[in-house]
């Protein structure tokens, strides 16, 4: 179909490095009207560094960037956003601090002739336009308040409707149920029918052939091929992406996975009733040493305030918790780490530094262990490479600024912050989200051996995938209870979402 017309945006030889590592090597991409283009390849491949020249973020770059059939290069996002370009990033961009509306209408608020902002008539806007995305929250709520894949569908329909003519999608349904995943994909073929050019990047190759016309693959800053979805399967993709290692790698979960008998080794944790508004209803459980608990659910199920609660973050309304045995009531994060429980929450951003070094980000959760006043870059340097070096972080470098790494790296990077602890638990929300078959296998191996290594770890997700691969006994939270626990037995993907 984009033959027969003219790309709204085209790019030629694209070539950009950081700090002398090249992110993409001539590279060729097109982009037409009323087309949705489906980006996947491994983390680091280039696809968001690609789109982030596209979205003024990295300005410098070598190539030909042509826009309507004319040379162009964005200085910054604001040039990019008034040629009617726009982008959702994987990692949240918005303003917790804010409210819902301020979000929505975040640097184009409504205002009068005086220039004073129209409040109610940016309220009642804001919750029109969310309501036709299906998204039902009073729209002066602060938004940092909110289930993390609230906020990211509030920033998805905040773009969607914002009257760009290109669209950028980067990991959009990583913290998505199926059926906002089902609303994501009528709104996006509804905007593609009405002449809309939507970039679409995510793991999930499934969504990339539901709702793309083409799809290109890029692996170590190349790409490497492009074709129309409808002549194209999962596994051709992954072979693509990765070139070797499909058939171990394409796991989808459809056959029974068996689950081991229930563990004897010691309790670490006992939950006991834990409520909390309308987020959870009586939850109750316990993780024990050598053993992945896995707590499955769609968003909004409360998985998230569960984990906050775990780690001093919330204090439930109703409700005990027990380390070891004895009672603990978490005033602050510092309490729970206190009593050694760790805690890599669902967004990276919300607990690493981005502008400092890989070492830094190692080793600030024990900085007050290594140096009682003087820090000793040294030994955080030696103290971060061993981390790198068991987890297989890369690049290797500990000096490399952290925003420099993929996002599965960055990953590995939060969890080395806490295994230089090390914790008696360790609590994990959504460990593999939005990253590539193969960084998803590298933390799945990470996790088995800290499990074998003696440590109690609670996995929370809302993919059925994650789950399945990690976790020795399974709870199904539904609307804030735990309404099914899977042990000792075999369970399939479908059996765990027909529990959900």
């Amino acid at each position: 179909m984009s033959e027969a017309r003219s790309p709204i945006l085209e790019l030629t030889q694209i070539t950009k490095a950081f700090g002398g590592v090249e992110a993409l090597r001539g590279v060729d991409f097109a982009l037409y009207p009323g087309e949705v283009h489906g980006l996947v390849g491994e983390n680091g491949a280039g696809k968001s560094t690609l789109m982030k020249i596209i979205a003024g973020v990295h300005p410098e770059f070598s190539g030909r960037f042509m826009l309507d059939g004319r040379e162009t290069r964005f200085r910054s996002t604001r040039d990019s956003r008034a040629a009617g370009i726009a982008m959702v990033h994987q990692e949240l961009s918005v303003a917790p601090d804010l409210s819902v509306a301020e979000n929505v209408f975040f640097g184009v608020q409504p205002t009068n002739r005086l220039g004073l902002v129209q409040w109610r008539r940016m309220a009642r806007e804001a919750g029109e336009q969310l309501a036709r995305f299906g998204i039902h929250v009073d729209p002066m709520c602060r938004l940092g308040d909110l289930p993390i894949g609230l906020q990211q569908l509030i920033e998805i329909a905040r773009v969607l409707f914002s009257g760009a003519r290109i669209i950028i999608l980067d990991e959009p349904t990583s913290a998505l149920s199926p059926p906002e995943v089902e609303r994501l994909f009528a709104t996006l073929r509804r905007l593609r029918d009405a002449g809309t050019a939507i970039v679409f990047i995510s793991h999930f190759i499934e969504d990339i052939l539901n709702i793309s016309d083409t799809v290109t693959v890029f692996r170590n800053g190349r790409k490497v091929a492009e074709t129309a979805a409808a002549a194209t399967t999962k596994a051709e993709l992954i072979e693509a992406m990765i070139g070797k290692g499909r058939e171990a790698l394409e796991e989808t979960y459809t056959h029974d996975v068996a689950l081991p008998p229930p563990s004897r080794q010691p309790v670490v944790l006992t939950a006991n009733g834990l409520s909390l508004s309308r987020s959870l209803r009586e939850v109750s459980f316990q993780a024990r040493a050598g053993e992945v608990l896995g707590i499955y659910g769609f968003m909004g199920c409360g998985q998230i305030e569960l984990a906050r609660i775990l780690f001093g973050k919330l204090r439930p309304d109703r409700g005990t918790l027990e380390v070891a045995g004895k009672a603990k009531a978490f005033a602050s994060t510092a309490d729970a780490r206190r009593a050694g429980i760790a805690f890599v929450p669902e967004s990276r951003r919300a607990m690493l530094f981005h502008q400092e070094p890989v070492y830094k980000n190692v080793s600030i959760s024990i900085l007050d262990r290594i140096s009682s006043v003087w820090l000793k870059p040294a030994r955080e340097r030696a103290i971060a490479m061993r981390q790198v070096e068991q987890l297989q972080i890369r690049p290797t470098a500990v000096e490399l600024d952290l925003g420099m790494l993929s996002g599965g790296n960055q990953q590995k990077v939060a969890l080395a912050k806490w295994l230089t602890f090390p914790p008696r638990l360790l609590v994990l929300c959504e460990p593999t989200r939005g990253m590539d078959v193969g960084a998803k296998n590298d933390v799945i191996h990470i996790v088995r051996s800290l499990r074998e290594q003696g440590l109690a770890i609670i996995v929370l997700s809302t993919e059925p995938e994650t789950v399945l691969s990690l976790a020795d006994r399974i709870l199904v939270l539904k609307r804030g209870a735990v309404v099914r626990e899977f042990a000792n037995e075999a369970i399939s993907k479908d059996r765990l979402l027909e529990a959900a």
